[in-house]
């Protein structure tokens, strides 16, 4: 039968000598026998044995849980197990990763809005990030309360020219005269606007933010902070949580 030194089975297992030498010292790969001049000696059962720990290694798992695996009567319960929990630990770590993928690309994305960049620009950045879900729910919850009222504007319209009936357009007007007062502030007391200049966080008047230019994510502005007019970044409102 062959016998194999530690040189022989890390050469034939494709790891160091060193990994041989920790495997034996935790007891998980303990040589068959020893050389007249001390030397491990390793048998092909040592060598098969050798081959499946570098195969539950490459495969992720502990060298502690490999150790409880390998001494059980009944391998095979243990062994799916220990794979079971191996599994739900790399979904986890691949979730983690993908979100910071995801946090990496918002960054890049959010770079490419910034015309002066500096240091603060990344605080403006991670501001944006940690609010934009917020933002986006407000904006979904607006779309969902806006619905009933186009359903009510374009149904008296073609009511009106079909049929020559006023009186629900008239009603359409007084819903939405006021519906509109109060979804302008209640959507304005809940977003706020980052200031390029200063990099502060700030609210503006009510009158100005409806009258000003804007893009989808983007108003001009006077910061009430620093005095600068121009277009600001629109963001959730924490302080109306708070």
């Amino acid at each position: 039968m062959s016998k194999y030194t530690t040189g022989e089975i890390a050469k034939l297992c494709g790891v160091s000598v060193r990994t041989v030498q920790y495997y034996d010292t935790r007891n998980i790969l303990v040589p068959s026998e020893l050389s007249e001049g001390g030397r491990r000696l390793y048998s092909e059962e040592d060598l098969k044995r050798m081959k499946i720990i570098c195969f539950l290694r490459e495969a992720g798992l502990p060298i502690n849980s490999i150790g409880e695996f390998l001494s059980e009567e009944d391998p095979g319960s243990v062994l799916s197990i220990l794979l079971n929990q191996q599994e739900q630990a790399i979904k986890k770590e691949l979730n983690e990763r993908q979100m910071k993928l995801d946090m990496l690309e918002q960054i890049r994305s959010e770079l490419k809005s910034i015309d002066n960049f500096s240091v603060e620009s990344i605080g403006d950045i991670a501001y944006l990030m940690e609010n934009k879900k917020k933002l986006k729910r407000l904006h979904v919850t607006l779309l969902i309360t806006v619905i009933p009222l186009g359903i009510l504007q374009w149904t008296s319209i073609i009511l009106y020219i079909m049929s020559g009936i006023w009186w629900p357009f008239a009603l359409y007007l007084v819903v939405a005269v006021p519906y509109t007062v109060w979804i302008l502030k209640y959507y304005f007391t809940r977003v706020a606007y980052i200031c390029p200049q200063c990099h502060e966080v700030f609210k503006p008047v009510l009158k100005e933010a409806f009258w000003a230019k804007h893009t989808p994510t983007l108003r001009k502005l006077t910061c009430t902070c620093c005095g600068y007019n121009g277009y600001c970044v629109e963001t959730y409102g924490s302080k109306h949580e708070e």
